[in-house]
């Protein structure tokens, strides 16, 4: 708290603007793009990487969060005043940091695979941003900030082989979606008020949330690698304006899934199904459906 007090006395409205806008890059709908890009227009298996350090890093953040019930800065000291801009979305418990984790697994990710130096230190500087952005922000302390920090590279390094060995061992990606799946299925268990009790629902309805998202596209995750490797393999290849084209019409529906499924699938599946069910036909369109049409944008500006 002393740290974040001394951020406070620094505070000014460029500052302010500043790291509002630095602390978006940590954000879920910046994973969702830079994920699809590496998948429809890089490598899918670097894609994959990315979508395995998320998704583990997103539940095992909430299980950390319901498990040690570490409350917000303001919460543990009404005298200290966060940005109120950055309040919206800081839902949860405070430890560890959400958008640190997603911002280092994001850029970290990138990092590791990225073949030039320019490349890497621009991805670590960006990360550490955003981490330095939720303490300025007066939203996370120093070990909500830290341990993010730790847990996120651990991710990034560990991830990085398994995923490579994919490539020429299709049982080690089977293997891991299998656990990735056990763990989602007892994350809802884990983080459902229904569950619990004497315990902060608001929290834990937060946490919840998240674990029903999870549970939702590491199952349609599976169903993806299935589906290429048996049926689709599809290529990533295309020239630079049609892979523009692809990303932008491909995204444009992924984000439309989500905005459409959650009105569509609220009316029949109630307060957690339907995020289960919405992030499950987004992960299967990313990375089943809008592939069939790779073939045809590889076409393009062939002669």
């Amino acid at each position: 708290m002393e740290f974040l007090y001394a951020l406070e006395k620094i505070r000014n409205p460029i500052l302010d603007f500043i790291m509002s806008a630095i602390t978006h890059l940590g954000e879920e709908i910046l994973f969702i793009v830079i994920a699809v890009i590496l998948l429809w227009c890089v490598d899918k298996y670097k894609g994959y990487y990315m979508l395995c350090v998320g998704f583990v890093g997103t539940q095992l953040n909430q299980l950390l969060k319901v498990t040690f019930k570490i409350d917000r800065p303001w919460v543990k000291d009404p005298e200290f005043k966060p940005i109120q801009s950055a309040i919206k979305e800081a839902t949860g418990y405070s430890f560890p940091s959400g958008h640190t984790q997603s911002a280092v697994g994001i850029f970290g990710s990138i990092a590791r695979f990225a073949r030039t130096n320019w490349l890497r230190i621009t991805s670590i500087v960006i990360a550490a941003l955003v981490a330095f952005s939720r303490m300025y922000l007066g939203v996370h302390t120093p070990l909500d900030v830290g341990v993010s920090i730790l847990i996120a590279t651990a991710l990034v390094f560990a991830f990085y082989p398994i995923i490579e060995k994919s490539r020429t061992n299709r049982n080690v990606m089977r293997i891991f979606l299998v656990f990735m799946i056990v763990w989602s299925v007892a994350q809802v268990f884990i983080t459902h008020p229904i569950y619990l009790s004497d315990v902060d629902n608001a929290n834990f309805l937060s946490a919840a949330k998240n674990a029903y998202k999870m549970l939702g596209a590491v199952l349609g995750f599976a169903v993806v690698y299935e589906l290429d490797i048996r049926f689709i393999n599809f290529d990533t290849k295309a020239v630079f304006w049609a892979q523009i084209l692809k990303t932008a019409i491909g995204l444009g529906l992924t984000l439309a899934i989500q905005e459409v499924g959650y009105i569509f699938f609220d009316l029949f599946m109630g307060e957690f199904g339907y995020r289960c069910a919405t992030y499950f036909c987004m992960v299967v369109f990313a990375g089943a459906v809008w592939p069939l049409t790779f073939k045809w944008f590889a076409k393009l500006g062939k002669k």
